[in-house]
């Protein structure tokens, strides 16, 4: 496509002719690596039309002479925005966006909670003009997707919270920081750096990147200490901190993920970068009633995160077929510590890019989905000792995290410190339709719907009511009700959450 527009009046006029979604890039020009990536990323995502636009906002400048000194390359964007898969590019100017005297206009602020810290310390206003600019350029583009980077992270969530509030039907997705070669975050201002200046920029992200490290291994870190490091190598500190990653609130010790973010001085040239850090990998928390769809969700979405998928109703099962084979009595629980201490349950991927589960060298993934075994199961579940044993065992899968988990007590018991917690739910009709043509897929045996439904009813009834870790909505956890909803928009809703709950950076590690 390949269109220039300039004019409000002709973004509308264009817009009202599309036929397509809009996937909109805001940039304030000077386009670098980090913008590349972004129009890219939006290029391949899906059909919709690329939008980038070019506008350097006067209201996120406290002083006249930044906004004078700031990169202004539109040709070189030009081109750079369209060979990176922009289909068009909006350049207005600022009468354009800030018409004299019209009253349309919404002079916005900021989250006092988001913007009251880091770069809201000393800039002061510059995120009320951040939220001004976008809602405007928001409210003319009616874009589908808003692309915007992990770079500015406050920036990120501020306008995340922007849309949130304005209650605009529009998806937000971040893209990591890039990094150029000597890993320094790519920023329109770098190329106003000197030599030297550079160097120092350098020196400041190599020391996160190395605080990083550390902090992986030994799970703290020392602020005074490496100010006192990045003071002795003469680098001017504006702030740095260690804060929660979403509340920029004071790290609390139960909390997995935070930000160890920073801003210099380089000359006259202010720059910011951060790290997230973490103590173990994020994990996904997936409970809810029998036939609510839990198994087949949490398996796509553990191969869509590239996540282990740990099927914590399949161990249950697997120590109720054992049982039943070996004839235990499981009402004598004296007896039971000593069985549960030679029992190993293992899952292994099979030819099928599947699971398979085994307990003491058995392979039982078919047998233990029988309705012979979901007659006992949930008996078998209520008592106290294979509930410390499994709740142990699935402790120690989850130790280094990186998984999804689902089962009745993974939010609540289990992983209580989870990242994300789902309550996936559904009517009794709807839960015993789903198992009904499970069963019938598998082609292991004929059940009446009645029936099945009224076991479903007993089902719940016995686990929300068991005296150890009954099934029960973890006050956290989002609740999903999946009725009228096929798989694969139940995934994707889960993984949008998930997206808003863990930066993307992280992801990718």
């Amino acid at each position: 496509m390949n269109k220039i527009i300039r004019k409000t009046e002709d973004l509308e006029q264009w817009r009202l002719s599309l036929k397509s979604d809009i996937n909109f890039i805001p940039t304030m020009g000077n386009l670098h690596d980090g913008h590349q990536k972004l129009i890219s990323i939006a290029k391949s995502s899906n059909y919709n039309i690329n939008l980038v636009s070019i506008f350097v906002n006067p209201l996120q400048f406290e002083h006249k002479e930044d906004l004078k000194s700031y990169p202004k390359t539109v040709d070189k964007d030009i081109e750079i925005a369209f060979s990176n898969g922009a289909d068009v590019i909006f350049i207005p100017n600022t009468i354009d966006i800030y018409p004299k005297n019209n009253k349309s206009i919404s002079y916005l602020k900021a989250s006092k909670e988001l913007s009251s810290a880091l770069c809201g310390l000393t800039r002061v206003g510059h995120f009320d003009g951040v939220c001004t600019v976008v809602y405007r350029l928001l409210k003319l583009i009616q874009p589908k997707n808003l692309y915007l980077g992990e770079k500015d992270w406050q920036q990120l969530l501020i306008i995340k919270n922007l849309v949130e509030e304005k209650k605009l039907n529009i998806n937000i997705i971040s893209v990591p920081t890039q990094r150029d070669s000597d890993g320094v975050p790519f920023s329109s201002r770098n190329k106003l750096l000197s030599k030297n200046e550079r160097e120092i920029l350098k020196l400041f992200s190599n020391e996160l990147s190395h605080a990083k490290k550390i902090f992986k291994k030994d799970k703290k870190i020392d602020l005074k200490k490496l100010t006192k490091k990045l003071e002795s190598k003469n680098i001017s500190i504006e702030y740095l901190e260690h804060l929660h990653p979403y509340s920029f609130k004071k790290v609390q010790a139960e909390d997995n993920i935070s930000i160890l973010a920073g801003a210099i001085k380089c000359g006259k040239i202010r720059l910011i970068d951060h790290v997230f850090l973490m103590k173990r990998n994020p994990i996904i928390a997936i409970d809810g009633p029998a036939g609510s769809g839990k198994s087949t969700i949490t398996k796509l979405i553990a191969k869509e995160l590239n996540l282990l998928y740990l099927d914590t109703g399949a161990m249950y099962r697997a120590i109720s077929w054992l049982f039943k084979k070996e004839k235990i009595d499981y009402d004598k629980e004296t007896e039971l510590k000593t069985i549960l201490n030679d029992i190993s349950i293992v899952f292994k991927p099979n030819s099928l890019s599947q699971q398979d589960v085994f307990i003491n060298n058995f392979c039982v993934t078919e047998a233990i989905r029988s309705q012979e075994i979901s007659s006992i199961v949930s008996k078998i579940s209520s008592i106290k000792k294979v509930r410390e044993f499994l709740v142990n065992e699935q402790r120690k899968i989850g130790q280094s995290g990186g998984l999804v988990a689902e089962g009745r007590d993974i939010g609540t018991t289990v992983f209580p410190d989870a990242e994300l917690k789902i309550f996936l739910t559904a009517s009794i009709d709807e839960r015993a339709k789903r198992r009904k043509s499970e069963l019938e897929i598998r082609g292991t045996e004929e059940i009446d719907f009645n029936q099945l439904r009224d076991f479903i009813r007993k089902r719940d009834f016995e686990d929300s009511t068991r005296k150890i870790s009954p099934l029960k909505k973890a006050k956290d956890a989002i609740e999903l009700f999946t009725d009228g909803y096929s798989i694969n928009e139940v995934v994707e809703k889960i993984i949008n959450i998930y997206n808003l709950n863990v930066p993307k950076e992280i992801q990718l590690e």
